[in-house]
C-alpha cells in the first residue's frame, strides 16, 4: 500500500512537468554543436550534443524565455510555452553564415569526405574562411591519417606538400622541411607548445601547416623557421558519450594500444572530459634499438556561464629509446653519394644500453569571454617542459671507411612559458566589414645543460668486427676527461600585435598586419664558474645579456572571383631572428629577416569536391652573418638567402567515397651573399627541390560491403644535399615511396591493413637516417 501510494505520488509529479528539446544548425542545415542554450528563468544551462541537441527536463508546466549564446551575433531570446506531459520541441537555425560558429564546432564522428576540410581558428586568429585568407596552408584531419594508418608525425607530414623525409632529432623530435628551410612542429592550438621529445598523435585533431614566414602571429619562438609553422590542433571535450580502443601491431614488435574516452560529468552538460592515451613498443629495423613510449592526454571544458568558457588540456609524454643513426660523413672526394659510401643501412654500432629517458609535458588553458555581438575576449596560458636524460649520439667519419660515435651524455631540460591576451572583433563601419586581432603576449624561456661530450676510438664501418658494439662501459669510462657542459640561460619575449581585414566589398578583402617584439637574452651562467657572461659571439669571444627590438608587417590581399568558390591571392609576410654578438667595430647585431612575397589562386568548387591551392612564393633572408673577409675572426652582418618556388595542393571528391589528395613543391634556393665556400649553392639540409605526394582512396559507401575500402599513396623526391660547398658536396639520393591498405570501417569497429615502403626503397634524411624499409601494420578499433 504504501510502495502504492509513492509509486502514484511519483506518477502524478511526471504528469505536472515537462520537457524541453530541440535542434540548433548553421545555415547550411548542419547541426552546430557545444553552443550555450540557458533558461533565463530557471538559471538552467547546457550544451548542445554533437547532432547540434538540447534537451531540459523536468520543468513546470508555464512560459520560458530560451537564451541561444553563439559567438559572433548578438545573444538570441525566444519565447516557449511548456505543457505538462508533453516534450515542447524549439529549434533555431542560423539566418546567415557564422564563420566563428562553423571554426569551433568539434566534428567527433568520422565524416566520410572530410579530407578537404580547411576552416580554422589558428591560422589568422580571426573570424576567417580559408578563401578570404592570403596565406597558403595545409590542414591534415584525422580522418586523413586514420584512413591512412598513420601512427607518427612523419607519417602524418606525408600529406603535407614539401615536406619531405621527415628528420628525427635523437631524443625522438621529428622536423620537417618547408620552402628551403627547417619548420619544426612548435605551435599547438596557435601558441607555443614546443617539444623536446617524441610527439604521440594520439590526441590530434589535425595538422596545420601554416607557410612562409608566420612571425607577425606566433612569434619567433614559434615559427624560428621562416618555412612555415606546424600547428598541432588537438581533440577537445565534446557533449556526449563515446570514444574507442584501438591496437595496431607490426613489423619489428611493433605494439600499439589507444584509447579514446569522452563523457558530460555534470547533469547540465556544462562539464566534459575527455581523456586520450597510448602506448607504444618499436623495435628498430636495424640490428639493434628501440623506442617504448607511454602518452596521456586529458582535457576539460567548462561553459562557466553563458559567455564565459574554459579550455583546459594536458600533453604528457615520457619515452625510453635509442638514438636513431644519425651519420656525418669524412669528406675526402668533392662530390660523394652516401648510395656509394658502403655506410651499413641495417647496422646501428650503439648498443641497446644507450638509451635515452624523454619526459614532456604540456600545459594549456584558455578563457573565452563572448564580451558582446562583437567581441571576443580570449586569455591563454601555455606552459612546456621537456627533459632529456641519458645518452644521445651520432657517428663521425674518420677516413673513408672508420668513423667513431660522438655521444652526449647527461641531463638537457627545456621549460617554456608563454601567456596571451587576445580581443577578436567582427563589426561594420558604415557598409564596411572589419574583423580586428588586438594581442599581446608574453614568452620565457628557459634551458639547463647538464652533460658530457664524449668521442670513442674509430672502427671500421665498412668491415666491422662481428662483435663490436660501442656499449654504457666504453662511454662512462670516457666522461672523465671529456667536455663538460653545465649551463643555464633563460630569455624573455614581450610583444603586442594587430591585424586588420577589411572589407572594400564582399568580393575585395585586404589585410594588414604588424608585431613588435621585444627580446632580452639573460646570459648564460656557468655552473661551474659561477660566472654569468652570455653567448659566444661571432669572434669567438663571450657576448654578454643583450636586448633586440624587432618589428614584424604583414599584409595581403584578397580577390573572389567567385564568392567562397574561386579567389585570387598576394601577400608580404616576415619572419626574424635575433642575433647576438657584435662586429670589429662593435656594432651590434640586428635581427635576421625573411620576407616573402607570394600569389596564388585558392578554389573550393562543387559543393566541395574540388578543393585547391596554387601558389608561388619568393623567400629573401636579409641581415645574415658571414666571415669578415679582411679579418676571419669577426663577421659581418650583410649575407642575404633566396628562396623561390611554387606549390599546389589539390583534394578532389569526383563521386562519393572516392578521395584525392596530391601535392607538388618546387623550391629553388640558394645563398646570394654569403662565405665564398657556399655562395651562389644550395643550402645544405634545404631537402629536395621537387617533392610529390598523393594518396587516392575509394570506399564502398553502400551495400553489404558498406565501409571497405582501399587506399594506396607514394611520396617522391629528388636527390638533395646533406653537405654542398664548393671544395665538398655530399648527396642524399632521390626517392619513391609507395604505401598501399585496406579498411572496414562499420559503426561499432574499425579494421585496417597497411603497408609502407612496399618496395623497399633505400631513402634517406636530411641528417642520413637511413628510413625504414617495407613495414607491415595492422588495425583492429572498438567504437562506443
Amino acid at each position: 500500500m504504501f510502495l502504492l501510494f509513492w509509486t502514484g505520488a511519483g506518477l502524478q509529479a511526471q504528469a505536472l512537468t515537462g520537457g524541453l528539446s530541440g535542434k540548433v544548425t548553421m545555415v547550411d542545415g548542419q547541426p552546430l554543436p557545444s553552443i550555450s542554450v540557458s533558461l533565463q528563468e530557471m538559471k538552467l544551462q547546457t550544451l548542445t550534443d554533437d547532432k547540434g541537441v538540447y534537451r531540459f527536463q523536468n520543468l513546470n508546466e508555464g512560459r520560458y524565455i530560451v537564451k541561444f549564446q553563439i559567438l559572433g551575433i548578438k545573444e538570441i531570446l525566444l519565447p516557449v510555452e511548456v505543457v505538462a506531459g508533453k516534450i515542447t520541441i524549439l529549434d533555431y537555425q542560423l539566418p546567415k553564415e557564422n564563420i566563428l560558429s562553423i571554426q569551433e564546432v568539434v566534428l567527433v564522428k568520422n565524416n566520410l569526405h572530410s579530407f578537404s576540410k580547411k576552416e580554422s581558428v589558428y591560422v589568422a586568429r580571426l573570424p576567417l574562411k580559408n578563401m578570404e585568407n592570403p596565406q597558403v596552408y595545409t590542414s591534415v584531419s584525422k580522418e586523413l591519417f586514420q584512413e591512412q594508418m598513420a601512427i607518427d608525425l612523419g607519417g602524418i607530414s606525408k600529406n603535407v606538400p614539401g615536406a619531405g623525409i621527415p628528420m628525427i632529432a635523437n631524443q625522438g623530435r621529428v622536423t620537417f622541411r618547408s620552402r628551403g628551410f627547417q619548420a619544426e612542429p612548435n605551435a599547438r592550438n596557435g601558441v607555443a607548445g614546443a617539444a623536446f621529445s617524441v610527439i604521440d598523435p594520439v590526441n590530434l585533431e589535425r595538422i596545420e601547416a601554416i607557410k612562409g614566414p608566420s612571425a607577425t602571429l606566433f612569434g619567433k619562438h614559434v615559427s624560428g623557421g621562416y618555412g612555415g609553422v606546424y600547428n598541432r590542433v588537438t581533440k577537445k571535450p565534446y557533449n556526449g558519450f563515446g570514444g574507442e580502443v584501438g591496437y595496431v601491431g607490426g613489423s619489428w614488435s611493433y605494439n600499439r594500444l589507444t584509447v579514446d574516452f569522452n563523457r558530460p560529468i555534470n547533469k547540465e552538460r556544462t562539464a566534459l572530459f575527455r581523456l586520450n592515451s597510448a602506448t607504444t613498443y618499436e623495435k628498430s629495423f636495424q640490428d639493434s634499438g628501440f623506442t617504448n613510449s607511454l602518452a596521456i592526454a586529458p582535457s576539460f571544458s567548462y561553459q562557466i556561464n553563458d559567455r564565459l568558457s574554459l579550455l583546459l588540456d594536458v600533453e604528457f609524454n615520457q619515452a625510453k629509446g635509442t638514438s636513431v643513426v644519425r651519420f656525418n660523413p669524412y669528406r675526402s672526394k668533392k662530390v660523394q653519394s652516401i648510395a656509394n659510401m658502403n655506410f651499413p643501412y641495417y647496422k646501428n654500432f650503439l648498443g641497446d644500453d644507450l638509451a635515452y629517458e624523454t619526459q614532456m609535458m604540456n600545459i594549456f588553458g584558455q578563457l573565452n569571454y563572448k564580451i558582446s555581438e562583437h567581441w571576443t575576449s580570449q586569455t591563454i596560458m601555455s606552459r612546456a617542459r621537456s627533459v632529456i636524460n641519458g645518452y644521445i649520439s651520432a657517428i663521425n667519419g674518420k677516413t673513408d671507411s672508420t668513423a667513431s660515435a660522438q655521444v652526449m651524455v647527461g641531463t638537457t631540460a627545456f621549460m617554456a612559458t608563454n601567456l596571451q591576451q587576445n580581443f577578436i572583433g567582427d563589426f561594420y563601419i558604415g557598409r564596411f566589414r572589419n574583423r580586428l586581432l588586438i594581442g599581446l603576449d608574453y614568452y620565457n624561456n628557459s634551458n639547463h645543460f647538464d652533460r658530457y661530450h664524449t668521442q670513442t676510438k674509430a672502427f671500421n664501418f665498412v668491415h666491422p668486427s662481428t662483435d663490436f658494439r660501442v656499449n654504457r662501459n666504453i662511454i662512462d669510462a670516457l666522461t672523465a676527461t671529456s667536455t663538460v657542459r653545465k649551463e643555464k640561460n633563460s630569455d624573455n619575449t614581450y610583444a603586442a600585435y594587430v591585424s586588420e581585414v577589411f572589407n572594400v566589398n564582399d568580393q575585395f578583402i585586404l589585410m594588414a598586419s604588424l608585431r613588435i617584439d621585444r627580446f632580452q637574452f639573460k646570459g648564460v651562467y656557468n655552473i661551474m664558474t659561477g660566472e654569468t657572461k652570455g653567448g659566444l659571439s661571432s669572434s669567438g669571444s663571450q657576448a654578454g645579456p643583450y636586448g633586440q627590438t624587432a618589428f614584424s608587417p604583414k599584409l595581403g590581399i584578397v580577390y573572389q572571383v567567385l564568392s567562397n568558390k574561386l579567389s585570387l591571392f598576394g601577400n608580404y609576410m616576415s619572419g626574424f631572428n635575433n642575433v647576438s654578438g657584435s662586429d670589429i667595430n662593435g656594432n651590434s647585431f640586428k635581427p635576421e629577416y625573411a620576407n616573402q612575397m607570394e600569389l596564388g589562386m585558392k578554389a573550393d568548387l562543387f559543393d566541395h569536391k574540388l578543393v585547391g591551392t596554387f601558389s608561388f612564393y619568393n623567400i629573401k633572408v636579409d641581415n645574415v652573418l658571414r666571415s669578415n673577409p679582411e679579418d676571419v675572426n669577426y663577421s659581418i652582418q650583410d649575407g642575404s638567402q633566396l628562396s623561390k618556388g611554387i606549390e599546389v595542393e589539390l583534394t578532389v571528391n569526383p563521386f562519393k567515397g572516392f578521395n584525392v589528395v596530391a601535392g607538388y613543391a618546387y623550391n629553388d634556393s640558394k645563398y646570394t651573399r654569403a662565405n665564398p665556400s657556399v655562395n651562389n649553392l644550395r643550402p645544405a639540409l634545404s631537402g629536395p627541390d621537387n617533392i610529390f605526394n598523393f594518396w587516392v582512396s575509394y570506399r564502398l559507401s553502400q551495400g553489404k560491403l558498406k565501409g571497405l575500402g582501399i587506399g594506396i599513396g607514394g611520396n617522391v623526391g629528388s636527390a638533395s644535399y646533406q653537405t654542398n660547398t664548393q671544395t665538398a658536396k655530399v648527396i642524399i639520393p632521390s626517392y619513391s615511396m609507395f604505401d598501399a591498405g585496406v579498411f572496414y570501417d562499420q559503426l561499432k569497429y574499425r579494421i585496417g591493413f597497411k603497408v609502407d615502403n612496399m618496395t623497399n626503397e633505400k631513402a634517406w634524411s636530411v641528417r642520413l637516417t637511413p628510413q625504414a624499409p617495407a613495414r607491415f601494420l595492422g588495425s583492429f578499433a572498438l567504437k562506443f
